[in-house]
């Protein structure tokens, strides 16, 4: 399998996404049939807004159900065993300078939320950070010039 397909989840990434998945199967695809059935109950097809409506729904949740599959299917699940080297599932602070730190938990691509702090190992500071130890200097290649980070703990 060629690595470029490989999704990379951490064990809670991999069950939001089968729970997604659940749902989408169990709840909304039935509703989505439902409200095709009812949409062609109600007669000419050709000037039927809401058979239309249903119709996109359906084709939009069928196309997520696969994308979640696919994912799901072609996935890694990377669980950190050794907690003190940095890698996809662990929660790390980085010093940017004296008195500037930030905590993350380092994320595959498909569950980065830099907005809550879940960076992913393909963001800079995440290929800079992953294998390294606490205390550890690290370079992080940026679009505007290297810099340097502590790691200041790995957990």
């Amino acid at each position: 399998m060629n690595n470029e397909n490989i999704v990379v989840l951490t064990p809670e990434g991999y069950l939001e996404l089968e729970q997604e998945l659940i749902d989408l199967k169990l709840n909304k695809r039935p509703e989505v049939i439902n409200a095709l059935k009812y949409a062609r109950s109600l007669g000419d097809l050709s000037e039927n807004a809401d058979y239309d409506a249903a119709r996109n729904e359906q084709a939009q949740l069928e196309s997520r159900i696969k994308e979640l599959e696919y994912k799901l299917e072609h996935c890694e699940i990377i669980d950190n065993k050794d907690k003190n080297i940095a890698n996809v599932g662990s929660t790390i602070v980085i010093e940017y300078a004296p008195g500037y730190d930030e905590e993350y938990k380092l994320v595959g691509s498909l569950e980065a939320d830099p907005f809550n702090n879940k960076i992913s190992n393909e963001s800079p500071i995440g290929k800079a950070v992953i294998g390294h130890k606490a205390g550890e200097v690290v370079s992080v290649d940026s679009p505007n010039g290297a810099y340097e980070v502590t790691l200041k703990s790995v957990n």
